[in-house]
């Protein structure tokens, strides 16, 4: 799995999702086919504490379920179409275990997931997930990130060798006050980071993953920067960026 480091990373936020329906084996394999370096997934638990792929808590938005993943076992969840939203060319898609995803994809891409919640929301998520990345072996191609820093500081405590990265949608981006001691990575929304929080990011030996980048204009500013890594609903825009500089 080795990257240019010259260039940022391209990572398919929920596959590629501008065009097929989010977190579906439909979208993750459209992205590695238009050239995505990793696949960024959304983890909930299921009543049977499963973690299954799907960005949000309520099934409504991206299923034909209704109602909150938690509250459904995993084998229910794997009953509801999870693509038909989007088109009826999707239709049969499913909600994924992560255990299926990482087995599919494990020799063919990196992994960003996130999750959720921690143990407050979901009790014993964390080791699920680290216990998931052992079984599979891709410790050294997958990166932990959350907005709950507090459950990444739970990771930390399970795995020294869990690449982990701080999700911040608001202020500060100081290195030394966001998730100090615990975290490789700072990934702040596009819309907070200057070009002085990449830099005082990168130099404080954190990498800086930015989401979520659609247009042309900034993710041609953001390479110029010098950024890691771009998390995107279009990775084959992305892709086509990077090529042509």
């Amino acid at each position: 799995m080795r990257h240019d480091a010259s260039r940022p990373l391209v990572i398919a936020h929920r596959g590629a999702s501008a065009e097929a329906p989010e977190n579906t084996i439909a979208a993750f394999e459209l992205a590695l086919a238009q050239g995505a370096d990793a696949i960024e997934l959304d983890v909930h638990l299921s009543r049977d504490d499963h973690p299954v792929v799907i960005h949000d808590g309520t099934l409504e938005r991206t299923t034909n379920g209704v109602g909150s993943v938690r509250d459904r076992t995993v084998q229910e969840l794997k009953r509801l179409d999870a693509g038909g939203w989007r088109s009826s060319v999707f239709r049969g898609q499913r909600i994924q275990t992560l255990q299926e995803m990482l087995e599919r994809f494990r020799d063919r891409t990196r992994f960003w997931i996130e999750l959720k919640g921690g143990s407050d929301l979901y009790p014993g998520i964390e080791e699920r997930v680290v216990a998931c990345l052992e079984i599979y072996e891709v410790v050294d191609r997958a990166l932990v990130q959350s907005f709950d820093h507090e459950a990444l500081a739970r990771v930390r405590t399970l795995s020294r060798e869990v690449t982990l990265g701080a999700l911040v949608a608001q202020p500060p981006l100081d290195p030394a006050v966001v998730a100090p001691g615990i975290v490789q990575a700072i990934c702040p929304g596009a819309h907070l980071l200057t070009e002085h929080d990449t830099a005082a990011i990168l130099g404080a030996g954190l990498g800086c993953y930015v989401w979520t980048v659609n247009e042309p204009a900034q993710m041609d500013r953001l390479v110029s920067w010098g950024v890691s890594g771009i998390i995107t609903d279009r990775p084959a825009l992305l892709r086509a960026r990077l090529t042509g500089r």
